[in-house]
């Protein structure tokens, strides 16, 4: 059997789960609902959930002959930057979680790699992986205001949405820029 990387988990944290109270028998189910403050850096550079904001868990944990196996939903807000005209985004996050946790010395550690299956400590599961990965990957690597956000102006740094339709920058050709003093 392999030994795994062990981290000593504090019942207390927030993305914790402890399933004392859940049979060990296949099939049975608890269901956890609680509000939890955002771990740090959950996002990405432009986009990302604040830190300590409050994330919905709305999940089951299922006793399943290896493990305990924990899906839901995950809920709150989003705050970034459009990638093309840098306004402010606020939006709501609303992700999907499906893990198992194995138990130790599960037949799992012969089947599978150790970062391919979480593994519970006692009776405690770290979800804060299984959250990050969730909400990072749902993240847009480019976020926008809006689908058809026209961003800014190249020549003024302007957003093109606050610039008139005839809005324009004349390049004149510096080798006869000296003929439009004329015309002044």
């Amino acid at each position: 059997m392999r030994e795994h990387s062990i981290t000593h988990l504090d019942p207390r944290a927030p993305l914790v789960l402890d399933t004392r109270d859940l049979p060990r028998s296949p099939g049975a189910m608890r269901e956890v609902v609680r509000v939890v403050p955002a771990p740090q850096d959950l996002g990405l550079e432009l986009i990302g959930v604040p830190a300590g904001a409050d994330l919905s868990l709305r999940l089951q944990m299922t006793s399943v002959s290896e493990g305990v196996y924990v899906s839901g939903q995950v809920t709150g807000p989003l705050v970034g930057e459009c990638g093309r005209c840098l306004r402010e985004i606020n939006d709501t996050l609303d992700v999907t979680i499906a893990e198992l946790y194995a138990y130790a010395h599960s037949t799992t550690d012969e089947t599978t790699d150790e970062d391919e299956v979480g593994r519970m400590q006692g009776d405690l599961i770290d979800l804060e992986p299984a959250v990050r990965d969730a909400v990072v990957l749902a993240l847009p690597a480019n976020p926008l205001c809006r689908e058809d956000c026209p961003g800014l102006c190249s020549e003024c740094g302007e957003p093109w949405d606050n610039l008139p339709a005839d809005h324009s920058h004349q390049a004149v050709d510096p080798r006869w820029a000296k003929l439009n003093d004329l015309t002044r």
